[in-house]
């Protein structure tokens, strides 16, 4: 089974958009030379705090993830963006290959990890922050 028309005569060349034999969709995605710029645990209280923010806060912003939640169990930052939605299970495995370019080598240094609202115009860090800022409310 396949696509009967897999294009225009001119490009002389099938499209990336053009339906093809193999598991290059909803199943396999590969991304190469993905940076990892930390590894955490999801149960760490601090697992937001860097060493020049030592504020103690989680990695999930306030309010949560918008369609996730909240991040309970261990996590990956990497650089950039993940291809498919929220959920799906994303395979990792190491390079075939030694890095050698300088941007590959680099050592990274995080100094300050965004945890408010994802939300609207998230303004605050931390519950604790929002508190402070706002006074005593109705609610508390």
């Amino acid at each position: 089974r396949k696509v009967a028309c897999i294009g225009s005569w001119h490009p002389a060349r099938v499209g990336y958009t053009v339906p093809r034999a193999g598991q290059n969709g909803y199943h396999h995605r590969t991304q190469t030379n993905i940076k990892v710029y930390r590894v955490g645990q999801g149960s760490d209280v601090k697992n937001a705090t860097t060493e020049y923010d030592l504020t103690e806060k989680q990695i999930t912003p306030m309010g949560g993830f918008p369609h996730y939640g909240i991040v309970r169990e261990d996590f990956l930052m990497v650089k950039g963006a993940v291809v498919g939605t929220k959920k799906r299970f994303v395979a990792l495995r190491k390079s075939l290959f030694p890095q050698t370019s300088r941007s590959a080598q680099e050592q990274i240094t995080l100094k300050f990890i965004d945890t408010s609202s994802k939300f609207g115009h998230g303004r605050f860090q931390t519950a604790k922050e929002k508190q402070n800022f706002l006074g005593s409310m109705k609610a508390n």
